[in-house]
């Protein structure tokens, strides 16, 4: 990760290389003529800021992008001509559309029924539940105003639909046999059960996040859109999957007698790094029975969890399984909507329970994982879910003192491991990118859980890496560029003064 200014790194995080076009998408007459995306975005193309920062203009030509939303094109114009800052305007202009531009693979419209949309994480040749979820939040403002997004969205619920139904314990997928793009080989050595096809999954790391994610793709989109089309019958087989796998992975590692529990999800990898696997055989470190909790694999990051009730993730699931208990409920599938809320409201008592823990120093604070019997991880990661945004996911409120001593807990070196600091800057990292690398996303989920003007002023301008000027550790990442724009609609609804020209609101 390149140690420079916020507003420079945010443009090479997200657009110093591409996909290498290798049976990702059928390109029209005009997109066979467009340039590898990789070989484009690394080199400037104008027209140049009149900023500090003299910022390229990265878009593809329109020919070349592969999804096009007049209602997008017309919010860029409009934030462009209301923020200040020019270089500021310039990061927005390329981020917000770069999932629209460079990583919707294939899509085919056809309603709640039939529509289908494969979107790619980026510089990964796969789709992600999480990652996915993520990247369409920030136009499901929109979906009111463009046809072609809502298609977007109900293609990308089906999709998501089929993934969960075909391998719940999964996290990252091929693309879908109709679209007749070609698999990728994720080049691991997996052993996994329940075992999964490599032709439909690409990764099978079980994370209660992409679950959570799952769900809140629909919870979004009926928030902005009303519509509750997508309510189909394999929309709510999806939903009963998702309650099965959160009942199996609320077991303890022992039988009330003591004895083995039957672990439903294992997974072995060979590899050199710790992180990449789970120990005891691939079924990780014993937790406690009867906790409610929801284990949890692994974490946003796709690292191993070490105490496997991984307690962002549980604050997540809490939250959605409430949220679309709501939603099924008003729709008048009230069996359903029960079982959700019940296990929402379960879960949000057990992280209360178990997940708060007292500080030597900093008091009462949510830890990173627990086992249920007593032990916990004091940590966060950059990667989300995170403590950090417990209020962003609607778990907690900002102001709240448990959460407010975990924020200065998280914004330590004292209190968390992960908590980078050097002579160019500071942030949260994590175990996934090494001991010097913070990412950006974790500077922008902080600024959108502050309320002071001047730490929010001192982000925008921080340098991320920690250390050195001529390292990054990610050249192109739809997620985080999604998370950047989120701020910066953020900061446009809550703090118009810090970045949007006078008189603009």
């Amino acid at each position: 990760m390149i140690l420079i200014p916020a507003a420079v790194l945010l443009y090479i995080f997200s657009f110093a290389s591409g996909s290498s076009g290798s049976g990702l998408s059928k390109l029209s007459s005009r997109q066979e003529n467009c340039p590898d995306y990789r070989t484009y975005a690394a080199r400037p193309h104008p027209p140049y800021t009149s900023g500090q920062y003299e910022l390229p203009f990265q878009r593809p030509v329109a020919e070349c992008r592969l999804f096009q939303s007049q209602a997008v094109d017309d919010m860029i114009q409009e934030m462009v001509g209301k923020i200040a800052d020019p270089d500021l305007a310039r990061l927005f202009e390329n981020a917000y559309p770069n999932t629209l531009d460079t990583t919707v693979r294939w899509h085919v419209s056809g309603g709640a029924r039939d529509a289908q949309s494969f979107i790619v994480t980026g510089d990964i040749n796969a789709q992600w539940l999480r990652d996915s979820t993520n990247q369409l939040s920030q136009y499901q403002r929109l979906v009111k105003d463009d046809p072609k997004l809502k298609e977007l969205m109900l293609g990308a619920i089906n999709t998501q639909v089929d993934y969960v139904l075909t391998s719940p314990y999964c996290n990252a997928f091929q693309p879908p046999a109709k679209s007749r793009l070609e698999p990728t080989n994720n080049g691991q050595e997996d052993s996994v059960h329940p075992l999964y096809d490599p032709t439909l999954v690409f990764e099978c790391k079980y994370e209660i996040d992409s679950l959570a994610n799952f769900l809140s793709l629909a919870n979004q989109y009926h928030a902005h859109s009303s519509d509750t089309s997508f309510l189909t019958p394999r929309f709510l087989s999806a939903v009963e999957t998702v309650l099965a796998v959160i009942e199996q992975q609320q077991t303890g590692t022992f039988t009330a007698i003591g004895a083995p529990s039957d672990m439903v999800y294992t997974f072995q990898r060979r590899t050199n790094s710790g992180t990449e696997t789970l120990n005891l055989g691939g079924i990780g470190n014993p937790l406690a029975s009867n906790t409610s909790l929801v284990r949890s694999a692994f974490r946003p990051s796709d690292d191993a969890t070490i105490l496997q009730f991984f307690i962002p993730g549980n604050a997540m699931l809490a939250v959605e399984l409430k949220r679309i208990a709501t939603l099924l409920k008003s729709a008048g599938h009230t069996t359903l909507s029960t079982v959700c809320q019940q296990q929402g409201l379960a879960i949000e008592a057990a992280v209360n329970k178990y997940g708060i823990i007292t500080h030597p120093v900093y008091g009462k604070v949510y830890a990173y994982e627990v086992d249920g019997y007593g032990s916990h991880i004091i940590m966060d990661d950059a990667n989300l879910p995170s403590l950090l945004s417990l209020p962003l996911l609607g778990f907690v409120d900002v102001n709240d003192p448990v959460y407010q001593n975990t924020r200065k807990m998280i914004l330590s070196q004292k209190g968390n491991p992960y908590f980078l600091k050097g002579k160019h800057g500071e942030g949260v990292g994590g175990p996934h990118i090494g001991i010097r690398n913070a990412w950006p996303m974790s500077l922008l989920v902080q600024i959108m859980t502050s309320k002071d003007d001047e730490e929010i002023k001192g982000l925008l301008k921080m340098s991320v890496n920690v250390d050195r000027l001529s390292q990054y550790t990610r050249s192109w990442f739809a997620w985080a560029n999604a998370v950047f724009a989120q701020t910066v609609f953020d900061l446009a609804e809550r703090k118009p003064h810090l970045i949007l020209k006078t008189g603009s609101t």
